[in-house]
């Protein structure tokens, strides 16, 4: 990893605290998602499908950010430029159970507790796997 996310902001991808996932669009301009976060200890993760706009842009140009706030401390964020390296079905659902499980306490599966099990069919779900390039941290005035 060419920037880790230091171990003094791990818990902003181990908690349920929300990001934004800015994407780039076909136009060149930027898409903006609310998104769950996750952190493997090499790549930052988040879970979507295909067929949603991240995931169409990702496919098309694999340059993000991830912007995570802490909703307790708003001058304590990290900011994550990466790069997508992989956008894998592999595990997929069984991820998106973990982060149900994570940001909805009391709900243990994605397709059922969160949305329509029937939804499943009509989507293609992967993990997206993204190295860290930049990391930079915390407010100026700190």
């Amino acid at each position: 990893m060419q920037n880790p996310i230091p171990n003094t902001h791990l818990d902003l991808f181990r908690e349920p605290v929300h990001g934004v996932l800015t994407t780039m669009m076909p136009d060149g301009t930027p898409q903006s998602s609310v998104v769950w976060v996750d952190c493997d200890g090499e790549y930052v993760l988040i879970n979507t499908t295909l067929e949603r706009q991240k995931g169409r842009n990702m496919q098309a140009n694999p340059k993000v950010t991830i912007l995570v706030i802490d909703p307790k401390d708003s001058s304590r964020w990290v900011e994550v430029r990466g790069l997508v390296m992989e956008m894998t079905r592999n595990g997929a659902e069984v991820h998106a159970d973990k982060l149900t499980q994570r940001y909805c306490p009391g709900k243990r599966h994605f397709y059922g507790d969160v949305y329509p099990p029937e939804q499943k069919e009509k989507e293609t779900r992967v993990i997206v796997k993204i190295q860290p390039i930049k990391t930079t941290l915390d407010a100026i005035f700190r």
